[in-house]
């Protein structure tokens, strides 16, 4: 039903003009604004149905609101299955490249976007033992800084097709070729 913003539209224009006859009505009657009488049974008519297309708009804004909130819903674990298939991911490289446990929290800081002296800060270390923790964690994950570094997290969060070169597989160049045969 979100998917149709046509529909929502067509029922808000609904809901408008059925308020401006009521409220209309009234504002003429207060500010006491002479109009034309109109026949009883179109009166009753209108109002009828301006009534019945702010109930139906209540309606159908109730069935819009559910179905928002079931994407909102859905999105939000979503998100938490990802973030915590994130976590696993950055676990296990953590683990197959042997990081230290001061090591793990320097490159978790890393992966968060914290500075060198945020991360120092953060452990109450020197910023000389953080700057050669990540020298450790890059030459441990074979990266030469910390943009490949987040580039390895990144691609294993993304569907990155085979002939496309990445920072944890080099694409064979003729140079590479010739060089291992």
């Amino acid at each position: 039903m979100l998917n149709r913003p046509a529909i929502f539209v067509a029922i808000l224009i609904v809901q408008v003009v059925c308020a401006i006859i009521f409220v209309s009505d009234i504002l003429l009657s207060v500010l006491r604004v002479p109009v034309d009488p109109i026949p009883w049974r179109f009166r009753e008519l209108m109002e009828i149905g301006a009534a019945l297309g702010l109930v139906l708009g209540v309606f159908f804004g109730a069935l819009f609101l559910r179905a928002s909130l079931r994407r909102t819903r859905a999105a939000e674990e979503a998100l938490r299955i990802a973030s915590s298939a994130f976590m696993d991911i950055v676990e296990e490289r953590f683990a197959e490249w042997g990081l230290t446990p001061a090591e793990r929290d320097v490159a978790l800081f890393a992966l968060k976007g914290c500075t060198l002296s945020e991360i120092a800060a953060l452990r109450d270390t020197s910023e000389g033992t953080v700057k050669a923790q990540t020298n450790a964690i890059y030459r441990k994950a074979n990266v030469s800084g910390r943009p490949q570094f987040l580039s390895l997290f990144v691609e294993d969060l993304m569907d990155v097709p085979d002939g496309l070169p990445t920072a944890s597989r080099q694409v064979e160049t003729p140079d590479n070729s010739e060089a291992q045969a």
